[in-house]
Protein backbone atom coordinates (compact mmCIF):
# COMPACT_ATOMS: atom_id res chain seq x y z
CA UNK A 1 0.00 0.00 0.00
CA UNK A 2 2.36 2.32 -1.17
CA UNK A 3 2.51 4.96 -4.38
CA UNK A 4 1.41 2.98 -7.34
CA UNK A 5 4.37 4.59 -9.46
CA UNK A 6 7.43 3.71 -7.22
CA UNK A 7 10.24 3.05 -8.41
CA UNK A 8 13.58 0.97 -7.16
CA UNK A 9 16.90 2.52 -7.45
CA UNK A 10 19.49 0.53 -9.66
CA UNK A 11 21.60 0.53 -6.98
CA UNK A 12 19.12 -1.18 -4.01
CA UNK A 13 18.19 -3.52 -6.23
CA UNK A 14 19.55 -7.67 -6.00
CA UNK A 15 22.04 -8.68 -7.90
CA UNK A 16 21.58 -12.91 -8.11
CA UNK A 17 25.07 -13.67 -8.16
CA UNK A 18 25.15 -12.27 -4.72
CA UNK A 19 22.69 -15.26 -3.46
CA UNK A 20 23.32 -19.08 -2.91
CA UNK A 21 19.70 -19.40 -3.87
CA UNK A 22 18.07 -19.06 -7.23
CA UNK A 23 16.41 -15.80 -6.60
CA UNK A 24 14.67 -15.29 -9.69
CA UNK A 25 12.80 -18.37 -8.96
CA UNK A 26 12.02 -17.50 -5.47
CA UNK A 27 10.53 -14.10 -6.98
CA UNK A 28 8.48 -16.65 -9.21
CA UNK A 29 6.50 -17.13 -5.72
CA UNK A 30 5.65 -13.45 -5.71
CA UNK A 31 2.36 -13.04 -7.17
CA UNK A 32 0.20 -9.43 -6.89
CA UNK A 33 -3.17 -9.47 -5.37
CA UNK A 34 -6.10 -6.71 -5.54
CA UNK A 35 -9.28 -6.51 -3.61
CA UNK A 36 -12.09 -4.71 -3.64
CA UNK A 37 -14.34 -4.25 -0.51
CA UNK A 38 -17.65 -3.37 -0.24
CA UNK A 39 -18.34 0.49 0.76
CA UNK A 40 -20.33 -0.77 3.81
CA UNK A 41 -17.41 -2.68 5.32
CA UNK A 42 -16.29 -1.79 8.54
CA UNK A 43 -12.65 -1.63 7.60
CA UNK A 44 -13.84 0.37 4.22
CA UNK A 45 -12.81 4.05 5.95
CA UNK A 46 -9.51 3.43 7.43
CA UNK A 47 -8.57 1.11 4.60
CA UNK A 48 -10.57 2.04 1.30
CA UNK A 49 -12.71 0.31 -1.27
CA UNK A 50 -9.77 -0.81 -3.09
CA UNK A 51 -6.87 -2.53 -2.16
CA UNK A 52 -3.73 -3.47 -3.97
CA UNK A 53 -0.39 -5.33 -2.68
CA UNK A 54 1.86 -8.35 -2.66
CA UNK A 55 1.46 -11.65 -1.21
CA UNK A 56 3.52 -14.82 -1.60
CA UNK A 57 2.68 -18.55 -2.59
CA UNK A 58 3.63 -21.32 0.21
CA UNK A 59 1.54 -24.30 -1.20
CA UNK A 60 1.78 -25.90 -4.60
CA UNK A 61 -2.37 -25.51 -4.44
CA UNK A 62 -2.02 -22.09 -4.90
CA UNK A 63 -2.60 -21.27 -1.00
CA UNK A 64 -1.10 -17.39 -0.55
CA UNK A 65 0.26 -15.54 2.58
CA UNK A 66 -0.30 -12.12 2.95
CA UNK A 67 -0.74 -8.94 5.32
CA UNK A 68 -4.49 -9.21 6.05
CA UNK A 69 -5.52 -5.52 6.17
CA UNK A 70 -5.27 -6.40 2.03
CA UNK A 71 -7.75 -8.60 2.05
CA UNK A 72 -9.59 -8.42 5.08
CA UNK A 73 -14.05 -8.17 4.26
CA UNK A 74 -12.87 -8.05 0.30
CA UNK A 75 -15.77 -9.18 -1.51
CA UNK A 76 -13.50 -10.15 -4.75
CA UNK A 77 -9.89 -10.74 -5.17
CA UNK A 78 -7.58 -11.06 -8.06
CA UNK A 79 -4.16 -12.49 -8.04
CA UNK A 80 -1.59 -11.64 -10.86
CA UNK A 81 1.59 -14.18 -10.82
CA UNK A 82 4.36 -12.71 -12.21
CA UNK A 83 3.99 -14.76 -15.60
CA UNK A 84 1.04 -12.06 -15.94
CA UNK A 85 -1.84 -14.93 -15.62
CA UNK A 86 -4.61 -13.41 -13.42
CA UNK A 87 -6.76 -16.19 -11.21
CA UNK A 88 -9.82 -15.20 -8.55
CA UNK A 89 -8.90 -15.59 -4.83
CA UNK A 90 -10.67 -16.36 -1.90
CA UNK A 91 -10.07 -14.86 1.53
CA UNK A 92 -9.66 -17.80 3.67
CA UNK A 93 -8.52 -17.00 7.05
CA UNK A 94 -7.11 -14.11 9.11
CA UNK A 95 -5.21 -13.63 12.24
CA UNK A 96 -5.71 -10.10 13.96
CA UNK A 97 -2.35 -11.20 16.58
CA UNK A 98 -0.25 -11.44 13.96
CA UNK A 99 -1.92 -9.26 10.95
CA UNK A 100 -1.27 -12.12 8.39
CA UNK A 101 -4.24 -13.00 6.29
CA UNK A 102 -4.78 -16.37 3.48
CA UNK A 103 -5.66 -16.10 0.29
CA UNK A 104 -6.86 -19.35 -1.87
CA UNK A 105 -6.57 -19.12 -5.47
CA UNK A 106 -9.66 -20.40 -7.13
CA UNK A 107 -7.87 -21.48 -10.27
CA UNK A 108 -4.55 -22.74 -11.52
CA UNK A 109 -2.00 -20.41 -10.37
CA UNK A 110 1.60 -22.30 -11.97
CA UNK A 111 3.41 -20.81 -9.61
CA UNK A 112 5.92 -22.17 -7.18
CA UNK A 113 5.63 -21.91 -3.74
CA UNK A 114 8.26 -20.64 -1.75
CA UNK A 115 9.35 -22.77 1.85
CA UNK A 116 8.82 -20.93 5.22
CA UNK A 117 11.45 -19.96 6.87
CA UNK A 118 12.39 -21.52 10.50
CA UNK A 119 9.95 -21.81 13.59
CA UNK A 120 12.46 -19.15 15.27
CA UNK A 121 12.40 -15.28 14.64
CA UNK A 122 15.51 -14.21 12.91
CA UNK A 123 18.36 -11.83 14.77
CA UNK A 124 19.60 -8.74 13.56
CA UNK A 125 21.92 -8.87 11.16
CA UNK A 126 20.75 -11.63 8.07
CA UNK A 127 21.25 -10.38 4.89
CA UNK A 128 17.84 -10.54 2.78
CA UNK A 129 15.50 -9.40 0.15
CA UNK A 130 11.91 -7.74 0.36
CA UNK A 131 10.45 -8.32 -2.50
CA UNK A 132 7.02 -7.09 -3.59
CA UNK A 133 4.85 -7.88 -7.49
CA UNK A 134 4.62 -4.85 -9.12
CA UNK A 135 7.63 -6.06 -11.24
CA UNK A 136 8.42 -9.73 -12.00
CA UNK A 137 12.01 -9.51 -11.25
CA UNK A 138 14.84 -7.89 -9.58
CA UNK A 139 13.23 -4.67 -10.55
CA UNK A 140 10.74 -5.09 -7.94
CA UNK A 141 12.90 -6.43 -4.80
CA UNK A 142 15.09 -4.50 -2.75
CA UNK A 143 18.78 -5.91 -0.93
CA UNK A 144 18.10 -5.09 2.20
CA UNK A 145 19.07 -6.43 6.24
CA UNK A 146 17.28 -7.18 9.37
CA UNK A 147 18.66 -3.98 11.59
CA UNK A 148 16.40 -5.23 14.48
CA UNK A 149 14.03 -7.22 15.90
CA UNK A 150 11.76 -6.01 18.89
CA UNK A 151 8.42 -4.95 19.88
CA UNK A 152 5.94 -3.30 17.99
CA UNK A 153 3.11 -1.58 19.15
CA UNK A 154 0.65 -0.53 16.59
CA UNK A 155 -2.49 1.83 16.90
CA UNK A 156 -5.35 -0.38 16.03
CA UNK A 157 -4.68 -2.57 19.15
CA UNK A 158 -2.10 -4.58 18.00
CA UNK A 159 1.15 -5.89 19.57
CA UNK A 160 4.24 -8.27 18.08
CA UNK A 161 6.60 -9.12 20.64
CA UNK A 162 9.04 -9.92 18.11
CA UNK A 163 8.52 -7.80 15.31
CA UNK A 164 11.38 -7.91 11.98
CA UNK A 165 12.44 -4.29 11.11
CA UNK A 166 14.57 -4.14 7.57
CA UNK A 167 16.33 -1.17 6.31
CA UNK A 168 16.58 0.28 3.43
CA UNK A 169 13.03 0.48 3.10
CA UNK A 170 10.81 -0.76 0.16
CA UNK A 171 8.35 1.54 -1.07
CA UNK A 172 5.65 -0.98 -1.50
CA UNK A 173 5.89 -2.91 1.39
CA UNK A 174 2.11 -4.19 1.96
CA UNK A 175 2.70 -8.30 1.85
CA UNK A 176 5.86 -8.26 0.32
CA UNK A 177 8.26 -10.81 0.96
CA UNK A 178 10.92 -11.22 3.53
CA UNK A 179 13.34 -13.46 1.80
CA UNK A 180 16.61 -14.90 3.57
CA UNK A 181 19.82 -16.06 2.74
CA UNK A 182 18.66 -19.73 1.75
CA UNK A 183 15.51 -18.50 -0.48
CA UNK A 184 12.91 -19.02 2.52
CA UNK A 185 10.42 -16.69 3.26
CA UNK A 186 11.06 -15.12 6.71
CA UNK A 187 8.51 -12.26 7.04
CA UNK A 188 5.52 -10.35 5.30
CA UNK A 189 5.96 -6.63 4.75
CA UNK A 190 3.35 -4.67 6.84
CA UNK A 191 4.17 -1.13 7.17
CA UNK A 192 6.86 1.49 6.75
CA UNK A 193 8.17 3.34 9.72
CA UNK A 194 10.63 6.57 10.36
CA UNK A 195 13.14 6.55 12.57
CA UNK A 196 16.07 8.55 13.17
CA UNK A 197 19.58 7.01 14.15
CA UNK A 198 21.75 8.20 17.32
CA UNK A 199 22.99 11.36 14.66
CA UNK A 200 19.23 12.74 14.40
CA UNK A 201 19.30 11.01 10.96
CA UNK A 202 16.09 10.32 9.46
CA UNK A 203 15.72 6.64 8.10
CA UNK A 204 12.81 4.64 6.62
CA UNK A 205 12.14 1.04 8.19
CA UNK A 206 9.75 -1.65 6.87
CA UNK A 207 8.37 -3.73 9.79
CA UNK A 208 7.76 -7.37 8.85
CA UNK A 209 5.65 -9.92 10.65
CA UNK A 210 8.19 -12.88 11.56
CA UNK A 211 6.84 -15.96 9.30
CA UNK A 212 7.73 -18.08 12.51
CA UNK A 213 4.81 -16.73 13.88
CA UNK A 214 2.71 -18.72 11.20
CA UNK A 215 3.91 -22.08 12.33
CA UNK A 216 2.03 -22.47 15.27
CA UNK A 217 -1.71 -21.05 13.55
CA UNK A 218 -1.15 -22.18 10.12
CA UNK A 219 -3.52 -25.24 10.59
CA UNK A 220 -6.12 -23.83 12.86
CA UNK A 221 -6.20 -20.27 10.34
CA UNK A 222 -6.92 -23.55 7.16
CA UNK A 223 -9.32 -25.16 9.30
CA UNK A 224 -11.24 -23.11 11.25
CA UNK A 225 -10.07 -19.33 8.99
CA UNK A 226 -8.70 -17.84 12.26
CA UNK A 227 -7.28 -19.00 15.37
CA UNK A 228 -9.15 -21.85 17.44
CA UNK A 229 -9.14 -20.24 20.80
CA UNK A 230 -11.53 -16.96 22.39
CA UNK A 231 -10.48 -13.94 21.33
CA UNK A 232 -8.89 -11.47 22.63
CA UNK A 233 -11.00 -8.06 24.60
CA UNK A 234 -10.97 -5.28 21.79
CA UNK A 235 -11.95 -1.56 22.55
CA UNK A 236 -12.46 0.19 19.10
CA UNK A 237 -9.91 2.60 20.25
CA UNK A 238 -6.96 4.01 18.06
CA UNK A 239 -4.41 5.23 20.33
CA UNK A 240 -0.31 6.96 19.76
CA UNK A 241 2.36 7.29 22.18
CA UNK A 242 2.71 11.27 22.95
CA UNK A 243 5.16 13.05 25.21
CA UNK A 244 1.64 12.88 27.22
CA UNK A 245 1.16 9.35 27.50
CA UNK A 246 -1.19 7.18 25.32
CA UNK A 247 -3.53 9.45 24.14
CA UNK A 248 -6.74 8.45 21.74
CA UNK A 249 -6.51 9.49 18.50
CA UNK A 250 -9.65 8.58 17.34
CA UNK A 251 -12.43 5.65 17.99
CA UNK A 252 -14.45 2.94 15.74
CA UNK A 253 -17.48 4.01 15.04
CA UNK A 254 -20.06 2.23 17.23
CA UNK A 255 -17.67 0.15 19.04
CA UNK A 256 -17.05 -0.36 22.60
CA UNK A 257 -15.07 2.43 23.53
CA UNK A 258 -17.34 4.99 21.68
CA UNK A 259 -20.86 3.64 23.24
CA UNK A 260 -19.21 3.99 26.61
CA UNK A 261 -18.65 7.63 26.22
CA UNK A 262 -14.09 7.72 25.41
CA UNK A 263 -13.22 10.80 23.37
CA UNK A 264 -10.60 11.64 21.13
CA UNK A 265 -8.23 13.27 23.21
CA UNK A 266 -8.68 11.19 26.32
CA UNK A 267 -5.03 10.20 27.46
CA UNK A 268 -5.42 6.42 28.72
CA UNK A 269 -3.44 5.93 32.01
CA UNK A 270 -4.99 2.39 33.35
CA UNK A 271 -7.07 -0.51 32.72
CA UNK A 272 -8.13 -2.54 35.19
CA UNK A 273 -6.30 -0.74 38.16
CA UNK A 274 -3.00 -1.86 35.72
CA UNK A 275 -0.57 1.20 35.10
CA UNK A 276 0.28 1.51 31.71
CA UNK A 277 2.86 4.07 30.41
CA UNK A 278 2.79 3.38 26.84
CA UNK A 279 0.71 1.68 24.16
CA UNK A 280 2.53 -1.80 24.77
CA UNK A 281 1.53 -1.41 28.06
CA UNK A 282 -2.05 -0.56 27.55
CA UNK A 283 -2.77 -3.15 24.97
CA UNK A 284 -1.04 -5.81 27.40
CA UNK A 285 -3.07 -4.84 30.23
CA UNK A 286 -5.98 -5.03 28.15
CA UNK A 287 -5.52 -8.66 26.59
CA UNK A 288 -4.56 -9.65 30.53
CA UNK A 289 -8.48 -8.77 31.68
CA UNK A 290 -9.71 -11.95 29.90
CA UNK A 291 -11.33 -12.77 26.16
CA UNK A 292 -13.61 -10.59 24.49
CA UNK A 293 -16.67 -9.50 26.36
CA UNK A 294 -14.87 -9.08 29.73
CA UNK A 295 -16.08 -5.94 31.39
CA UNK A 296 -12.93 -3.59 32.21
CA UNK A 297 -12.61 -0.50 33.90
CA UNK A 298 -10.54 2.27 31.79
CA UNK A 299 -9.10 5.16 33.86
CA UNK A 300 -8.33 8.04 31.86
CA UNK A 301 -7.30 11.99 31.78
CA UNK A 302 -9.69 14.48 30.33
CA UNK A 303 -8.70 18.23 30.62
CA UNK A 304 -6.83 17.63 33.54
CA UNK A 305 -9.67 15.31 35.20
CA UNK A 306 -9.44 11.48 35.81
CA UNK A 307 -12.25 9.54 35.12
CA UNK A 308 -13.22 5.93 35.17
CA UNK A 309 -15.26 4.13 32.62
CA UNK A 310 -16.63 0.59 32.59
CA UNK A 311 -16.27 -0.84 29.01
CA UNK A 312 -17.86 -3.84 27.88
CA UNK A 313 -15.41 -5.41 25.46
CA UNK A 314 -16.54 -6.98 22.23
CA UNK A 315 -14.74 -9.19 19.85
CA UNK A 316 -13.35 -7.43 16.32
CA UNK A 317 -14.13 -10.28 14.02
CA UNK A 318 -17.81 -9.10 15.27
CA UNK A 319 -17.70 -6.03 13.08
CA UNK A 320 -16.45 -7.15 9.70
CA UNK A 321 -18.18 -8.74 6.83
CA UNK A 322 -17.07 -12.37 6.89
CA UNK A 323 -15.79 -13.49 3.33
CA UNK A 324 -18.04 -14.39 0.50
CA UNK A 325 -17.70 -17.41 -1.97
CA UNK A 326 -18.08 -16.60 -5.53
Amino acid sequence: MADEDWTIPEELRPDPADYDYDLPAALGSVVALKSRVPADAFSARTLGTEREGTGVVIRADGLVLTIGYLVSEAESIWITTASGRVVQGHALASDFETGFGLVQALGRLETPAMPLGPTEVPEAGVQTVLAAAAAPDEAGAVACSIVAREPFAGYWEYLLEEALFTAPAHPSWGGAALIGPEGKLLGIGSLVLQHRDKRGRRMDLNMCVPVALLHPILDDMLRYGRVNKPARPWLGVYAADQEEGVVIASLASKGPAERAGLRAGDRILAIDGHEASDLAGVWRSLWSCGQAGVRVTVSAERDGRRFELPITSSDRASFLKAPRLH
